[in-house]
């Protein structure tokens, strides 16, 4: 008699050899450049329920340009399992062929040229009209939204979350769970909660002061969908208070609470669930640790570390879907349900490739709504850039570069340190950088650009605590993003080496010195934790930096030697 893991291993098998997963669908079309909207929606409908998975969105309304990270550092039992392998070596992976679609989908080779070919991705009236094409296959499909939505973008910004409730609201979603949407602060995200027309989810959302659930969020919420009874569970970013500024919102407490995981799945089993869904903001590395501690989870729509992955991956008997950022791309993913158990799935990541898929006209109309008050500040020129300006990857990429250039030279600094977020979309060489473009990376409600005096012991000491956040072999002590961002100073960074010992050699660069742990350097930087920090917006320091150079080039950065052992 085959186990139920053995079904699921067959379903992996498939999806590598016939495309049960889709990725073949698409991938295998080489550099023909010739794409369809009829190959990337093309799916064979399977089993007798549908989850239809988005998250990570960061408010991005239209279609951008999103360059996949170079650098994406595995520790230990991850230390070179996926996500953490990038460019050729992800290509290999996959069978992935140089130059295709998938090529500039899911990696950074060669992305500026690849880009003048395949043009920018999402947007969310053409996420819309994916959506639709899976629910005219499957009517009854879920639609769930993993968080970090309301984030991101000037419109977001002034309408305080406003524009991408009104967009998302759209595209009738059955559910989502949350991140930076609490930087919105405690009483506008419940302003923003009562209003939805579908499930805010967080089992790990707790009211602070009395130490029990949040009453503005269900743990789980019921649907009956393809005659299978389902649970989604949520699952929102455990480490609230550490990476972001705990004072908006201290009215509620969160952590990854996977004793009360546990506890839910066994909950909605007792009350009859065929099919139990967690819909997480954990990040990959974290979800993979909770699946092998929590039992009876089939399916968990990660989120928060932007991972697109063009397969599943299987820990245990559940299944982890990653499903990128940015609008990129849409998770699709059939099962078959039988007899109260999942016995099967199919699986397809669609990249929405914006010039292919037709937008859907009633969601165009709602962003362009949205956006209709901002237009003109938005679409001013500010610069333009001779760079592929980037953002995404465990190290400094381009955008963060051209930060911390604006925050020295803007705030008459010696060191700046910009944070490592993995929001914001890229723009290639020749690119016009409008007001739009900098807060796409830079947008925050916590934006203040600080300048103070820090001796050289305790930048070792920030340089530190982030390394040991991000490169800490267990990934429950991996609590937010990548590296904090250097200008004004190199460094080596042993990932190898336990706390207080992977960072030396701090240097200097505009003498030459080495950092002296007695010495007071001035340090600017921006989205500080700290209330009350003091300072001008990080926007307006880059745009008044931009505006300086009128054309933005960049030196290559080398000032971080990486030892990975």
């Amino acid at each position: 008699m085959i186990s139920r893991r053995d079904f699921l291993q067959v379903g992996m098998a498939a999806s590598a050899m016939v495309g049960a997963s889709g990725f073949g669908n698409w991938g295998r079309l080489a550099a023909q450049q010739s794409l369809t909207q009829d190959q990337l929606l093309d799916f064979d409908t399977f089993g007798n329920v549908s989850l239809i998975h988005v998250t990570d969105i960061h408010a991005q309304l239209k279609p951008v340009y999103f360059r996949e990270p170079e650098v994406n550092i595995g520790v230990g039992e991850n230390k070179g399992a996926v996500p953490h392998v990038t460019g050729a070596e992800f290509k290999a992976r996959y069978g992935i062929a140089d130059g295709s679609p998938n090529a500039y989908a899911l990696t950074y080779n060669d992305f500026s040229a690849l880009a003048q070919d395949y043009g920018k991705v999402g947007g969310l009236d053409r996420v819309s009209t994916v959506i639709n094409a899976i629910r005219a296959a499957r009517p009854d499909a879920l639609l769930l939204d993993g968080g970090d939505t309301w984030h991101g973008s000037y419109t977001c910004y002034h309408s305080e979350g406003q524009d991408m409730v009104n967009v998302m609201n759209a595209l009738k979603p059955d559910a989502m769970t949350f991140h930076w949407e609490f930087t919105l602060g405690g009483d506008r995200v419940r302003e923003l909660v009562e209003g939805l027309p579908f499930a805010a989810l967080g089992q790990n959302i707790f009211d602070a002061e009395w130490d029990e659930p949040a009453d503005s969020f269900e743990s789980y919420k019921f649907f009956e969908r393809g005659g299978v009874k389902i649970a989604v569970i949520g699952q929102a970013f455990p480490y609230m208070p550490i990476a972001n500024p705990g004072w908006m919102f201290p009215e509620y407490s969160f952590g990854i609470r996977d004793e009360r995981m546990q506890e839910m799945v066994d909950e909605v089993r007792a009350q009859g669930a065929e099919l139990v869904v967690c819909l997480s903001h954990n990040g990959f590395d974290v979800d993979k640790k909770m699946a092998s501690r929590v039992t009876g989870i089939d399916v968990i729509l990660t989120g928060h570390t932007h991972d697109a992955l063009p397969e599943p991956v299987l820990i245990g008997e559940t299944i982890l879907i990653a499903s990128g950022s940015n609008g990129k791309f849409v998770s699709r993913v059939d099962l078959d349900v039988r007899d109260g158990r999942m016995m099967g799935f199919r699986h397809k990541l669609i990249p929405i490739f914006s010039d292919v898929i037709e937008p859907d006209a009633a969601v165009t109309k709602v962003i362009d709504a949205e956006r209709a008050p901002y237009e003109a500040a938005m679409n001013e020129v500010i610069g333009t850039t001779d760079e592929e300006l980037y953002r995404r990857g465990n190290f400094n990429g381009t955008w963060d570069d051209l930060i911390c250039d604006a925050l020295i030279s803007e705030r008459e600094a010696d060191i700046a340190m910009s944070p490592g977020v993995r929001w914001g979309p890229s723009l290639l060489p020749g690119d016009p950088i409008t007001r739009e473009d900098i807060w796409n990376v830079t947008s925050m409600t916590y934006g203040q650009a600080y300048r103070s005096e820090m001796t050289g012991e305790f930048i070792h000491t920030i340089l530190e605590d982030v390394a040991d956040n991000l490169f800490n072999p267990d990934p429950y002590y991996q609590q937010g993003g990548d590296m904090v961002r250097i200008g004004g100073m190199g460094y080596r960074i042993d990932i190898t080496k336990p706390q207080g010992d992977r960072i030396s050699e701090m240097t200097l660069l505009k003498t030459g010195e080495a950092i002296d742990p007695a010495k007071t350097y001035q340090v600017a930087g921006w989205a500080s934790v700290n209330e009350g920090t003091e300072g001008p917006q990080i926007w307006d320091v880059v745009e008044n930096h931009v505006k300086k150079l009128g054309t933005v080039t960049l030196d290559p950065n080398t000032s971080v030697e990486v030892v990975q052992g």
